[in-house]
């Protein structure tokens, strides 16, 4: 290996790999990692609206629960064509153009009176979103190798337990003691204040983000030489011919790739739309406190994603590190639906769950770039995300319906255990010498 990176840059010692990765995940982590958290916030942010909104607009659970999912029939048809416009023309115009739409998006909501407002605005917030997870992944292709991916997805996808972790108290804290002013309800309030941040940061993006690093001005023409040799030594190492745009979407394995995110987005958003509801029907009404609360599985999430990419990483080992912890997270949920009328049981099961399922995402996106590269790479993460995404629709509407008819989300809690289970025998099938390269 070392003398196919010296044919076309000087060789450079360990500590020097290291210093230039650094340099790249400082420049670009932090970043794109906060665009990801005003995502993820602005895409559950209506879990805690709820609370209120329901009540005062008379809206019924299963009206929640289909609007909730709606937001993925909007999402899902434009991923695949968004990061299609993004290899085009670049994340620094595309990405900076997803936030400022969805934030826009976002702060409308803050006006909706009807079920049909309800559903109308969530799907064209999905619509707006569209592209924005799959098109940084695909970004970051061009500035790490596979094997280097790991712990930069995980860092990077910290962005979503965070926004949780601090989201949380911060809109129970905006909807209780903001309510009212103005003549405005909390959760008019909630929408309005958490859409600005997606805005303000995507106007920065069309100045911050470089389209690629030969456009990085904070590169030395040395450590450019010595990426490009890298990750084209990662480009020969791929199977051949999977890197036109097409073969991302014809590989049998994305699509298999799309079934396994399914199961970890059914878990995930039923935790994160849900949770302070099922708080609240465990007994406890303080919005702040339940905000406080749905917080531990947040931060129980962020230590599974440090822990998981790091051992994965470091083992180099994809295939156990997604079935191991999928099986735990099944026993959690399923072992909650004896305690909901426990609020600390009811955490507790969750905080494992999601410290189990949200630490296997940063592993298991790493696997599209394991045998895909170039235009095939980003239309290989835009299918898997579409294909999972349709869970959104799924889990919500499903626990909606649940709520509705027998008054408990536990058939729901069930079935999404037992899709974890049936995705352990998906990723087992990967084949562990492609997958673990």
């Amino acid at each position: 290996m070392q003398s196919e990176l010296t044919a076309s840059a000087p060789y450079v010692p360990a500590v020097g790999k290291l210093k230039i990765y650094t340099k790249i995940m400082l420049r670009l982590i932090p970043f794109l990692g906060l665009c990801l958290m005003t995502s993820s916030l602005d895409r559950v942010n209506v879990s805690f609206a709820k609370l209120q909104m329901l009540d005062e607009l008379q809206f019924s659970n299963a009206v929640y629960g289909i609007g909730a999912g709606i937001f993925f029939l909007g999402y899902i048809p434009f991923e695949v064509p968004s990061n299609a416009i993004l290899a085009r023309v670049g994340a620094k115009l595309w990405i900076g153009r997803i936030m400022i739409t969805w934030g826009i998006m976002s702060g409308l909501m803050m006006f909706v009176q009807t079920p049909a407002q309800f559903y109308v605005l969530r799907f064209l917030l999905g619509m707006a979103e569209a592209g924005g997870l799959p098109g940084v992944l695909y970004y970051l292709t061009s500035w790490f190798p596979s094997w280097r991916r790991g712990r930069v997805i995980g860092l990077l996808m910290l962005g979503g337990p965070i926004a949780t972790m601090f989201g949380g108290p911060i809109s129970g804290i905006i909807m209780q003691d903001m309510h009212g002013l103005n003549g405005w309800s909390g959760w008019q309030w909630l929408f309005l204040l958490e859409a600005m941040p997606s805005v303000i940061l995507g106007l920065i993006a069309f100045f911050y983000l470089p389209k690629s690093p030969t456009a990085a001005k904070w590169l030395s023409p040395e450590e450019k030489t010595f990426l490009a040799d890298e990750l084209a030594h990662d480009v020969r190492q791929a199977p051949p011919g999977l890197h036109r745009f097409r073969d991302g979407l014809l590989n049998k394995r994305v699509w298999l790739l799309g079934g396994i995110d399914f199961s970890i987005l059914l878990a995930t958003y039923a935790m994160g739309f849900w949770l302070p509801t099922f708080i609240r029907g465990a007994g406890e009404t303080d919005l702040v406190r339940i905000g406080f609360l749905c917080a531990i599985p947040s931060m129980a999430g962020i230590a599974g994603l440090l822990l998981l990419s790091a051992s994965s990483d470091k083992y180099r080992e994809r295939r156990w590190h997604i079935i191991v912890p999928f099986l735990v997270a099944a026993v959690a949920l399923s072992t909650s639906t004896l305690f909901l009328d426990n609020v600390a049981m009811i955490v507790i099961c969750f905080a494992v769950a999601m410290m189990m399922v949200t630490g296997t995402i940063s592993v298991f996106f790493t696997l599209p770039a394991t045998f895909l590269t170039g235009p095939a790479a980003a239309a290989g993460f835009a299918l898997a995300c579409s294909l999972a995404n349709i869970a959104g629709l799924v889990s919500n509407s499903i626990t909606g319906f649940a709520l509705e008819l027998t008054g408990s989300p536990a058939s729901a809690l069930l079935i999404f255990s037992g899709s974890l289970c049936v995705s352990c025998l998906i990723v087992y099938s990967l084949p562990p010498k492609l997958v673990n390269r």
